[in-house]
């Protein structure tokens, strides 16, 4: 419900991940589905003349771009249309692209990363296109998929949902299938063994794609299932998923699909009796608390000893980590400054104090509590409490 409610929300930006959710759910709204979709395809495949109106279209990357075409085949439209074999072609240039980069450039990393390179093949894939063999390949060479020092759970979960969808697709050699078996074995054994006291695979906010992978391989008899469920559940009743990116993820698994179910979709007969109770606030909605906290802002860039910002920031309670960035800027001018760039997930730091990681420099803004505890949310979504200390380290990855 909450999904279908951001999805009429105009001031949201649009997000093909929310539309693939709906999509993926046992009951339906399909007039605002179809409102939804529409607003996408006036995104992603703008009209000649709305585009000579406003200017040049900036392309979208590799990561919205499969995201799109899951939700066109989400949504059972055809793309064997002039538009579509476009859109395809532009997705095979990205992992064209970022295959060259692994093999000669990139030190076997990709320009983006393996999860939106693993997100690439999964659309190709759902969508019944025949794939480069180098570009799996590539994915398959890639094992240990690692963010720092941490296993990154949901790019593991993604290249799963990949291999998992080539497996059932039944497009490759015989060589290169067993490769991809083996490769689904290796990732979803190492994700049952992952699987945290509480019954979470990483951290909350990437179970869920761990969980779809575990639905799309037919492992939801496992011990490790249910008790992973029993985690989102409890996640959820507290009210800890707000992110519409994740919440997008989520659903899918509340409903017992996956990515994977896209791809054998037919939109027929679907259940069209969800209403929206426009009386009932979003959840997105927060009410600031009339109290003050105080919170502990300091910035590092390592290898330098020095701090380049160290102050105590008031805010009202409940207030999230980006209005504390924006008072710190408002505070002194030149004093704390940032830059933002908007992403599906939410606002990404991407500058402080001037620093930002140059083209090809594999840093980052690193979001800590003190000492050393990474964030599990973004900047929008995090609400510091009184007296935390929050530290933005930039660091390699």
């Amino acid at each position: 419900m909450e999904l279908l409610r951001l999805s009429q929300d105009l001031s949201e930006e649009v997000n093909p991940s929310v539309y693939v959710a709906l999509r993926l759910s046992a009951d339906h709204s399909l007039k605002k589905e179809a409102q939804y979709l529409k607003r996408l395809k006036n995104v992603f495949q703008p009209s000649t003349s709305s585009s000579v109106a406003g200017g040049q279209q900036k392309q979208p990357n590799m990561g919205r771009l499969a995201l799109y075409l899951l939700a066109l085949r989400a949504a059972c439209q055809n793309i064997d249309t002039h538009q579509g074999r476009q859109l395809v072609t532009q997705l095979k240039y990205h992992l064209h692209k970022e295959k060259e980069q692994i093999a000669f450039k990139g030190n076997g990393r990709p320009i983006t990363s393996y999860y939106q390179y693993s997100l690439g093949v999964l659309a190709l894939c759902v969508h019944g296109k025949k794939i480069d063999p180098h570009v799996i390949q590539k994915l398959l060479d890639a094992e240990n998929f690692m963010h720092g020092v941490k296993l990154s759970m949901d790019t593991k979960a993604m290249a799963g949902l990949a291999f998992a969808c080539l497996k059932q697709a039944k497009l490759n050699e015989l060589t290169l299938v067993a490769a991809i078996s083996l490769a689904i074995q290796r990732v979803t054994g190492s994700i049952l063994q992952a699987q945290t006291t509480k019954g979470t695979f990483g951290n909350i906010f990437s179970s869920p794609l761990a969980m779809q992978l575990l639905i799309a391989t037919g492992m939801s008899k496992k011990p490790e299932f249910p008790k992973g469920m029993d985690a989102l559940l409890g996640s959820l009743e507290q009210g800890h998923f707000q992110n519409p990116m994740i919440m997008s993820q989520l659903l899918p698994v509340l409903n017992g699909k996956s990515y994977l179910d896209i791809a054998t979709m037919e939109c027929r007969a679907e259940q069209d009796t969800l209403e929206l109770d426009t009386t009932c606030p979003g959840s997105r909605t927060v009410i600031l608390g009339t109290k003050m906290i105080t919170v502990q802002l300091a910035v590092e860039n390592p290898p330098s000893p020095e701090t380049l910002y160290n102050h105590s920031i008031q805010m009202p309670s409940g207030s999230s980590l980006l209005d504390v960035l924006r008072t710190a800027a408002e505070q002194g001018p030149g004093q704390f400054t940032f830059e933002t760039q908007n992403t599906l997930h939410g606002p990404l730091l991407t500058a402080v104090m001037g620093v930002k990681a140059s083209k090809g420099e594999r840093r980052y803004w690193q979001l800590l509590q003190a000492p050393d505890t990474s964030l599990q949310k973004g900047i929008s979504d995090y609400q510091p409490q009184d007296g935390e200390s929050i530290i933005l380290k930039f660091s390699p990855w």
